[in-house]
């Protein structure tokens, strides 16, 4: 770590977490000088502060212009870090006082069915709880690299790989192939595995633990269609409501459906009954979790569960 000189006096050398407010100000500003009055500072002293924030980091941040101040990549992903990190240190802050209640963004990466069907139906009690966190929800059915992602929580579905990652079980739940009954009109009810060879079976667009579909007996495990794919459980639901094909979906899903009659089993007596597992995961790099991580894990871990 490079020496400050001594003819450098304390007074005139923002810290790192000042360099980063100050950026996120300007970026939430929208320019240089509208952050400049919101931190009682003249815009040049702002544009210093952010040519040497750049200078130590060797990354452009912000390409200026007259008219508009536009973010690099580099800055866009540091605003992002930034804004995490600032909301890190005044928790920390913030917990050397009493009566501390967790504050800052949490960014959650689920699949579009657990968001859907779980996590929506939570949010409005869950921001009730903690009115200081704040939610960024990213929905996709891959299994995604958290710290690539910046996620500090993410649900999936599926056997858990050893890995870096900790867990926090959210139940399991079964697996049921469905159809809706205006496809079984046009195209019949299999009565046999061996019938869906003239079905169009609907598949996942990514790759998956389990690939195809279990069946008891001599079928064995079936190869999901190629013919139409998505790639998340709630797109193949809706292209199985629409007739498109037979679907294999996660139960906690369907019920709505079921019960209403819009989607209807198919091969129950051929269902090996087997259930997918789902997981809360997060980075366990030691140390313990910032609240406003820990809070949410708690509460999915208790009310999130599927079954």
């Amino acid at each position: 770590m490079a020496r400050r000189s001594e003819s450098e006096a304390p007074s005139t050398k923002l810290n790192r977490s000042g360099e980063m407010e100050v950026f996120v100000r300007v970026v939430e500003a929208g320019g240089f000088s509208a952050a400049a009055r919101d931190a009682g500072m003249t815009p040049s002293a702002v544009s210093r502060l952010v040519a040497r924030l750049e200078a130590r980091l060797g990354a452009r941040l912000v390409n200026r212009s007259t008219r508009r101040l536009q973010l690099t990549a580099e800055g866009a992903a540091f605003h992002e870090r930034a804004i995490r990190v600032l909301a890190d240190l005044e928790e920390a802050e913030r917990a050397a006082g009493a009566g501390v209640r967790p504050a800052g963004p949490v960014r959650i990466n689920t699949s579009a069915s657990y968001a859907i069907h779980v996590l929506g139906p939570l949010l409005p009690e869950l921001m009730a709880a903690w009115p200081g966190i704040t939610f960024d929800i990213v929905q996709t059915d891959r299994v995604v690299d958290l710290l690539a992602e910046r996620a500090d929580i993410a649900i999936r579905g599926g056997p858990m790989k050893s890995s870096a990652l900790v867990a926090r079980r959210l139940g399991e739940t079964p697996q049921m192939i469905v159809a809706s009954p205006a496809y079984l009109a046009r195209h019949g009810m299999p009565e046999k595995p061996a019938d869906l060879a003239r079905h169009v079976r609907l598949g996942f667009g990514y790759a998956r633990a389990l690939e195809g579909w279990p069946l008891v007996g001599e079928a064995g495990l079936l190869p999901a269609g190629q013919r139409v794919r998505s790639s998340d459980g709630h797109g193949l639901q809706q292209l199985a409501l629409a007739g498109v094909g037979l679907a294999r979906l996660s139960l906690f899903t369907l019920r709505g459906d079921l019960a209403a009659g819009r989607l209807v089993p198919v091969l129950e007596d051929y269902n090996p009954g087997d259930r997918e597992p789902f997981h809360a995961v997060h980075l366990g790099q030691g140390g313990p979790l910032p609240a406003r991580i820990r809070v949410v894990l708690d509460y999915l871990a208790e009310h999130g569960r599927i079954g």
